[in-house]
Formats: structure tokens, C-alpha cells, sequence
């Protein structure tokens, strides 16, 4: 499917990956409108997308300001759903529930409002992409919460796989990327976790946002895989 012209609307696009994949959509001819928290990423990010693009701040965390967006937006073909704060990693001994209760408000049930309220404007042959990690299938110590969101936004996009059909739905399953979620870490923390990794990758390197967008547009352009989990890990799975 030609992306020419389509409407992909990126929630959480104004930074990371979902701004890697506007821009890699609105390269290939889709008018790109992105939403996110922050209206000053909103606008930087506008800086760096074609002129006609859209950027609209939204509490994606809040189920009737999302309604609200939606409402508002019109028609769309392709959503996207990339949106996350940065998660804190650590042991279960020193997790605080109420912060992890805030990231699965965000992460998943921020992506199930947003489905939600989209899908009823989804134009014919349109999908819904999804964002989830390799956490779920790859845990390390201290992950838990991360790895328990994962598996729920995989197993969210199969039951709307065959719940919303014949719109597509499937999930992004990126490894390690270098991007602001891991900025939680030390810097020093944080360059020894992507030192490590890329040791250990068959690929070699930790991934770039650029490197994962192509899955998104894969994902939308593809017409024949629905409630699928597309890995883009740099081989983490394998070893």
C-alpha cells in the first residue's frame, strides 16, 4: 500500500521513534499530524517535518482528551501509538507501585483509548501500530514492570487484531535504542548498558530511531499481517 497522500497520525511523534517514523511517512507522501504531551517538543519537532504536517498537544494519558483530539482530527488511515515516559528500572524490593501504576496509565491505556476513540475513523484498509519491546520476551533484572507492559501491549494488539478487523493491528518490538527513555540512567549507567549490549548483538551496535521506523511503515503499507509482533532487536532475542 502507497503511503501517498494517507493520513498517519503518531502519537508520542515529537520525539524518538515516533517522530523517526513521521518523518520517515511524510517522506513517502502521507500528510503526518503527531500529538504529544509538551507543546515545545511539538513545535521543535514540527521544525522537522515537511511543511503541512500538523502537531497538536494532548494528555494522552487522559481518556476524554484524547476522545476530544480524535473528535477533532477527522478521518485518518494509519495510527501509530509510540508514546512513553521513561521508565525507572530497578529491583521489585525498591519498585513503587503507584509509579509503575502511571506507566501502564500512559503505555497501555493511554494506546487502548487511543484505539478506541481512532478506530471508528479508520479509513478502509487503514491499521493501528503499537509499540511494545523485546522486555517482554527478554527480561533483565530489575525489568519486571517494563516486561510486564510489554506482554500486555502484545497481547492487547492480538484481541484487537480480531476485535477491530478488517482494520490491522500489530506492535513494534524494538531491542535497545538510543533515544531520551533510557535517560533515567546515569549517563555513565547508561553508556555501559549500550556498551554491553552491543557486545553482545550480532549486529553490533545499539539501534538508532531510524532504524525502527521502517518496521512502522512496513506495518501500515503491508495489507496480509494482522495482530502480529514485528522484532527489530539486533538479533537480543537470539543470545
Amino acid at each position: 500500500m502507497d503511503l501517498q497522500d494517507k493520513h498517519v497520525v503518531v502519537l508520542g511523534g515529537s520525539s524518538g521513534i515516533g517522530l523517526s517514523t513521521a518523518r520517515a511517512a511524510a517522506a513517502q507522501g502521507a500528510r503526518v499530524t503527531i500529538a504529544s504531551s509538551r507543546r515545545a517538543r511539538v513545535e521543535a519537532a514540527l521544525a522537522e517535518l515537511p511543511a503541512g504536517s500538523a502537531g497538536v498537544t494532548v494528555d494522552l494519558a487522559d481518556e476524554a482528551a484524547v476522545a476530544a483530539f480524535f473528535a477533532g482530527l477527522g478521518s485518518l488511515d494509519h495510527l501509530v501509538y509510540t508514546a512513553g515516559e521513561t521508565l525507572k528500572l530497578g529491583p521489585l524490593a525498591e519498585t513503587d507501585l503507584d509509579a509503575a501504576r502511571g506507566f501502564f496509565t500512559l503505555r497501555y491505556f493511554g494506546a487502548l483509548a487511543a484505539a478506541k476513540h481512532a478506530a471508528p475513523r479508520i479509513a478502509a484498509g487503514g491499521s493501528i501500530v503499537f509499540t511494545s519491546g523485546i522486555a517482554g520476551a527478554r527480561p533483565l533484572a530489575g525489568w519486571s514492570v517494563a516486561a510486564s507492559i510489554c506482554s500486555a501491549m502484545e497481547a492487547l494488539t492480538r484481541a484487537l487484531a480480531v476485535e477491530l478487523a478488517p482494520i490491522r493491528v500489530n506492535i513494534v518490538s524494538p531491542g535497545v535504542v538510543r533515544t531520551a527513555l533510557w535517560h533515567a540512567m546515569g549517563e555513565a549507567e547508561r553508556e555501559a548498558l549500550y556498551s554491553a549490549t552491543a557486545a553482545a548483538l550480532p549486529v553490533g551496535h545499539v539501534g538508532a530511531a531510524d532504524e525502527i521506523a521502517p518496521a512502522y511503515l512496513y506495518a501500515m503499507r503491508q495489507t496480509y499481517g494482522t495482530g502480529q509482533t514485528i522484532v527489530v532487536d539486533g538479533g537480543a532475542t537470539l543470545v
